[in-house]
């Protein structure tokens, strides 16, 4: 259509010059002809010098001719001119429409190529989303298994711990039951240990000489301290106890506030110069000297025990309960 548009605005064009130049051409020959035969009668006519009112009268149509010929050609200038007008301003109205058509295609055209851009835009966000929500369901639905997955196994863990817990308190039990009544019988044992130390002890009392008696008092007093409170030392300034233990269970039935005894009547062994006591089935001997305040027969009058406090053994006298000696194990 363009192309169309385009080539009758060209042969428009064409046929107004071909019509403006035609009758100009037409003029100007008449022109021509015109002054050559006004010429020709100039020179076959002799000049007159006395006769310049002739002359004159002669001219007067000529010039009158001229001047009716240049007003028509201002004429027709001035008709060729406003047709040039009226062929370019046409001209120029169909460019404008032109224009204007080819701007009206180009903004539909890009109008179109922007609603395809937007639909194809759209259609892939709506993909995309899609393509997300998708993923997102997959993996929330991945989680959800493996969030199943781990409670059963937690819950399977918590069973198995309960039960083993279970198991853990009725053995527990069982050890308690049986602790207790090793207890009970290490406990009666150890009464009658006890019964039997203080009926040995009233004999061997009741046997023991004044001399024997006397002998002894002189054996322990090289035991006995001068100022207590600055020679004793506790297992703890001793670098800690490092001697035989006495296992629990064997230490609560012999030993403690409530198992009782008398020094004097126990077996005594010597070894590198020091005594040591049979007791409860082990040996013991005493590494601190017995403070000087107390009675000279202690060893055969006064009550003792031997107890486990904070660091190492200790041997007690129930009248002197704040006094504690520090005293150490031996298997023999």
């Amino acid at each position: 259509m363009l192309k169309s548009i385009r080539a009758l605005v060209t042969t428009s064009a064409v046929l107004l010059l071909l019509g403006w130049a035609g009758p100009a051409d037409a003029r100007q020959d008449q022109q021509d002809k015109q002054k050559n035969q006004e010429k020709r009668q100039e020179q076959g006519k002799p000049a007159r010098q006395d006769q310049p009112q002739a002359n004159r009268q002669q001219d007067q149509p000529n010039q009158q001719q001229r001047q009716q010929d240049k007003g028509q050609q201002d004429q027709q200038r001035q008709q060729h001119q406003q047709q040039d007008n009226s062929a370019k301003q046409q001209a120029n109205r169909q460019q404008d429409q032109q224009h204007q058509q080819r701007q009206q295609q180009d903004n539909s055209a890009k109008q179109n190529q922007q609603q395809a851009k937007r639909q194809q835009d759209q259609q892939a966000q709506q993909q995309h989303q899609q393509q997300d929500n998708s993923s997102k369901q997959q993996a929330n639905r991945q989680q959800d298994q493996q969030r199943q997955q781990r409670q059963q196994q937690d819950n399977s863990a918590k069973q198995n711990q309960q039960q083993a817990r279970r198991q853990q308190d009725q053995q527990q039990q069982q050890r308690q039951q049986h602790d207790n009544s090793a207890r009970q019988q290490q406990e009666a044992r150890g009464q009658q240990d006890h019964q039997r130390q203080q009926q040995q002890d009233n004999r061997s009392a009741q046997e023991r000489s004044p001399a024997q008696a006397r002998q002894q008092q002189v054996a322990w007093q090289g035991d006995r301290a001068h100022i207590w409170q600055s020679e004793h030392r506790t297992w703890q300034q001793r670098g800690g106890y490092n001697g035989y233990r006495v296992p629990e269970d064997r230490f609560r039935g012999y030993y403690g506030q409530e198992h009782g005894f008398r020094i004097y009547s126990l077996p005594v062994m010597y070894v590198g110069g020091h005594r040591r006591f049979q007791y409860g089935g082990y040996w013991f001997g005493l590494v601190d000297p017995w403070p000087e305040y107390w009675s000279n027969d202690w060893y055969d009058s006064d009550d003792v025990y031997v107890d486990y406090y904070g660091d190492g053994y200790y041997l007690y006298n129930r009248r002197y309960p704040g006094d504690r000696i520090a005293i150490s194990f031996y298997l023999n």
